[in-house]
């Protein structure tokens, strides 16, 4: 077997567990408070029953649903995006791993759990929130690539 096979489920592991972990460690220490780390970056407890920027707040059984789609989709076209490449596949992999992440804490808590605040960036996000963007951009220009590319090349 090779290592490759076990890249992407190391990914989704390893972005599950940072959320979980991170989200953990703010729910202990910093409920409903924030901290300042550094002049641009502070830690602010936040609970998101939305998405992004707080946009279609309250709607946490439509997002239970949609993230399961996702991950769902996310399964059964994996091997369709492994053929795209090592960046389409690292991107799915963060992107699972995210909607997994954020998926748990609907479940568990009825939100999500937000608690990076960057003063240059307009809304408090996570762990999860951020794997899913870069994992995003990844499988855009990973699918964008195959499609430049020679067949057979």
């Amino acid at each position: 077997m090779s290592a490759r096979k076990f890249l992407s489920p190391a990914i989704v592991l390893s972005v599950f567990l940072l959320d979980r972990v991170t989200k953990g460690l703010v729910l202990e220490k910093l409920y409903f408070s924030s901290m300042q780390v550094l002049p641009f970056f502070n830690l602010h407890y936040v609970e998101n029953t939305g998405v992004s920027f707080g946009m279609f707040r309250d709607n946490n059984s439509f997002f239970i649903v949609f993230s399961a789609v996702l991950i769902c989709a996310l399964l059964i076209f994996r091997r369709r995006l492994v053929s795209h490449g090592a960046a389409a596949e690292a991107g799915a992999a963060l992107v699972l791993g995210g909607a997994l992440g954020n998926l748990y804490d609907r479940i568990a808590y009825g939100h999500v759990v937000d608690f990076i605040d960057l003063s240059f960036f307009p809304a408090v996000f996570n762990v999860a929130d951020a794997s899913i963007t870069v994992g995003a951009v990844f499988l855009a220009f990973g699918m964008k690539d195959e499609k430049k590319a020679p067949r057979g090349a």
